[in-house]
């Protein structure tokens, strides 16, 4: 459970379950989970990125403007609204390593999930942790931000993923 998953891994394409209530359990695998991210480095992580197929994301930034530290855990995060106002964005992945590509997404959501006690919160974000927020949220219906692109450069990404594990694997 303690490392990465890279595509093509087909834990990546499946859905994660719901948790029925947060416990120990999950508590330790949200913090295996942050270590995970800190350490690759990231700034966000869903857990069927590590193998583990529950709702939860880990998410760490810093606001570049103010330079606040922002981390925190999600239990079954759902978006329940999306703004009109799009936003295009750079977008990474730590199981597509040293792949990049432009993304349009909403600019505001509004984010309801468990947190570490069961509690729900409800809240609005925008910017990069919007963006960071719907990126680990699709992980966990088994979507990739690769999904958004069109099916060349997709592929292109995809076999320089390949290359690069390869040469990874023969170091």
């Amino acid at each position: 459970m303690a490392k990465l998953l890279y595509v093509p891994n087909p834990l990546l394409r499946q859905k994660a379950d719901k948790i029925q209530s947060v416990g120990t359990n999950e508590i330790e695998v949200a913090k295996k989970m942050m270590q995970i991210m800190l350490k690759a480095p990231g700034v966000g992580l869903a857990a069927n990125q590590i193998g583990i197929l529950k709702q939860i994301v880990t998410i760490f930034f810093v606001n570049q403007e103010t330079k606040k530290e922002t981390q925190y855990t999600l239990f079954n995060p759902n978006i329940i609204s999306y703004s009109q106002e799009k936003i295009v964005m750079e977008e990474g992945c730590l199981s597509i390593p040293e792949q990049f590509a432009e993304i349009e997404r909403p600019q505001n959501i509004i984010v309801e999930y468990l947190d570490e006690n069961n509690k729900l919160i409800k809240k609005e974000v925008s910017g990069v942790e919007s963006r960071i927020l719907q990126h680990e949220i699709d992980h966990l219906s088994g979507k990739l931000f690769i999904d958004y692109l069109s099916s060349l450069k997709r592929n292109i990404m995809l076999k320089k993923v390949q290359k690069y594990l390869k040469n990874k694997n023969n170091e």
